[in-house]
């Protein structure tokens, strides 16, 4: 799908912020600049207006590792893996340790091999024009559809 604005980009934010549940991981990929933040930024900050919540800045983790955001009844973690090298550094984060109420969204998942049945993952790419991204969505059960839907 070809994404053409930052409005469309949050309209796909909002209808999957709609589907997500405590334990789901979504696996952001694409080159530096793609856009893997600006929508974690949308997708968050849909939630907060979804339960009510006022909306808080959501900035790159790419130098901390992590950023959490509590949302009500679950936790948002937000990782960005840029900077890890080998897979043995992610044991020290301990993404997959804490899952029950928590959702998982992850920059740069290269590392991760752990596997999932609630991964969704999301591919950003540059598109002809410089404000177009192709975006494809894929994951299992309730993902199915989501591409289709927006």
């Amino acid at each position: 799908m070809i994404v053409k604005s930052l409005d469309h980009l949050n309209q796909i934010s909002k209808k999957i912020s709609k589907n997500l549940e405590n334990g789901d991981c979504i696996f952001l990929i694409g080159e530096i600049g793609v856009g893997k933040t600006t929508f974690t930024r949308y997708l968050i900050n849909n939630l907060q207006n979804q339960k009510g919540l006022k909306e808080t800045e959501v900035l790159s983790p790419t130098f901390n590792l992590l950023y959490e955001y509590e949302i009500k009844d679950f936790k948002i973690m937000h990782y960005d893996l840029y900077r890890l090298k080998q897979s043995k550094e992610l044991d020290h984060l301990g993404i997959f340790s804490e899952n029950e109420k928590t959702i998982k969204i992850i920059e740069w998942p290269d590392l991760v091999k752990t596997p999932l049945n609630n991964k969704l993952e999301i591919n950003l790419e540059y598109g002809k024009n410089d404000n177009e991204r192709i975006i494809k969505i894929q994951g299992p059960g309730k993902w199915k559809n989501v591409e289709n839907e927006v």
